[in-house]
């Protein structure tokens, strides 16, 4: 969901989206594997459901505030197109990883999922071609570089699914980290917004106003 409501992806490519790897520090390799809406593992979702309340909880990151049900977090997670990225050794043969589970090999979620993200309409109608995404990468798999192969695979599957643009309305300032991977990706910065946030980044997690870049970037 969006301030605008529910809103139809634009009409994308015929076939499935690919499955992409990227080589990992630590002999690891990662997968990007593509969901069609709910269709997720329920063991998945409840997954990243519980990781996606506690970055809420922290306050540093998402706008929301207030904890999120299941189906609301289903209803603004998967409700459109989601990428589910797999860790996994480089010893396996890639080309053998077509499917999710597959990728997954019987390993629980928390062992093998290293991130996910949506890819989904930024404006309605007239404007839907501009989509927006959201990642996250679960604490236990943050400090190898997969937000970069995520962000990587956003290029790729973005322009796939029949997307023009991308508009990232809230990139907050305290993000460093994703402001320099989207200057290095050939991303715009296209407008800041002064205190567009109030975050739990101040002294021992007080609140503070923190200013916001929108971020963009053309695929044509």
């Amino acid at each position: 969901m969006s301030a605008y409501g529910a809103i139809k992806a634009p009409a994308g490519s015929t076939g499935p989206l690919p499955v992409l790897s990227y080589t990992l520090p630590g002999d690891l390799v990662l997968t990007t594997h593509a969901v069609q809406g709910a269709d997720a593992d329920p063991e998945l979702i409840d997954y990243l459901f519980g990781i996606f309340n506690k970055e809420i909880e922290e306050g540093k990151s998402y706008p929301q505030e207030d904890q999120m049900t299941r189906d609301q977090f289903v209803a603004y997670f998967f409700n459109s197109t989601t990428i589910v990225a797999i860790v996994s050794p480089a010893s396996v043969d890639v080309g053998s990883l077509k499917m999710l589970e597959d990728a997954r090999a019987g390993r629980s979620w928390e062992e093998c999922t290293g991130g996910v993200y949506y890819i989904k309409p930024n404006y309605p109608g007239r404007s839907s071609h501009n989509c927006n995404a959201g990642f996250i990468v679960p604490p236990s798999q943050r400090g190898r570089k997969i937000g970069n192969a995520l962000a990587e695979s956003f290029l790729v599957y973005a322009p796939k699914l029949g997307y023009k643009s991308s508009v990232f309305n809230l990139v907050y300032s305290n993000n460093v980290a994703s402001l320099r991977l989207w200057d290095k990706l050939g991303f715009t910065r296209a407008g800041l917004i002064p205190k567009a946030g109030r975050l739990k980044t101040g002294p021992n997690g007080t609140e503070e106003y923190v200013d916001a870049v929108i971020v963009y970037k053309s695929f044509e």
